[in-house]
């Protein structure tokens, strides 16, 4: 029975790195899916950096237009000034001149600024642009990581599932039953170890009987309190 009792703690071991690794597939597509999330975070606020970009450099070039508008405006004015005989059409003429003049010279302020701020935001694309080629190289690092963890634990699964079904063959069907039972209704261990006549599945004193017979290693012994395999422990 003591051979048996070593074959469980072996089938029990091949099985939780069987469950563990099985864990550790499940999960590598939500962490794939959170690198795809990363790359398009940062592909969308690159994006929308450029974006943002595009859309000064079109209003600067709208108040380029708006002060050529007003410099024509100014040359029909002053070609007209000179071809009226009257004083009052002139001085009119004269202040829409000046309006115009008013008006090129707040555009052109609007311009100096808006062209300041275009130039930072530039530097801030060529960082993020940067930024952005780092963290997409990380993620394809990332990524390819993932591809040969992904063969590499199902390569390990097939071995240890071949074991285990070898291993299996070699038990009792009533023990590997009762074995497969516990093992899916305990999630940790359906096979612990005595120390001090304590079970070490769930920390309670057996009976000083059960204590015995865990001892003599003649049969499949069982935990009063949470009915785990006990063997001992010296």
């Amino acid at each position: 029975m003591q051979s048996e009792l070593e074959q469980l703690l072996v089938l029990q071991d091949r099985q939780q790195k069987i469950k563990k690794i099985e864990t550790e597939a499940k999960s590598l597509p939500q962490q794939r899916k959170s690198l795809e999330a990363q790359s398009q975070a940062s592909a969308a606020g690159l994006e929308a950096l450029k974006h943002h970009a595009r859309q000064m450099e079109i209003d600067r070039k709208k108040l380029e237009l708006d002060v050529g508008t007003r410099n024509d405006s100014i040359a029909r004015l002053k070609t007209q000034q000179y071809e009226t005989r009257k004083n009052d059409e002139f001085q009119a003429m004269g202040h829409e001149i000046e309006r115009y003049e008013r008006e090129i010279r707040q555009i052109e302020d609007q311009e100096l600024e808006l062209m300041d701020q275009i130039d930072k935001i530039k530097a801030e694309v060529a960082t993020e642009v940067k930024k952005a080629a780092a963290a997409g190289e990380s993620i394809a690092r990332q990524s390819a990581d993932l591809e040969t963890k992904g063969k590499t634990l199902d390569a390990r699964l097939h071995e240890l599932t071949a074991e285990r079904a070898e291993l299996a063959l070699k038990i009792d069907e009533d023990v590997l039953s009762r074995f497969e039972r516990l093992f899916a209704s305990k999630g940790d261990a359906a096979i612990v170890a005595l120390e001090h006549e304590v079970c070490t599945g769930c920390h309670m004193k057996v009976t000083t009987q059960t204590a015995v017979r865990v001892k003599g290693g003649k049969e499949i012994v069982s935990c009063e309190q949470c009915g785990r395999i006990l063997y001992y422990s010296d």
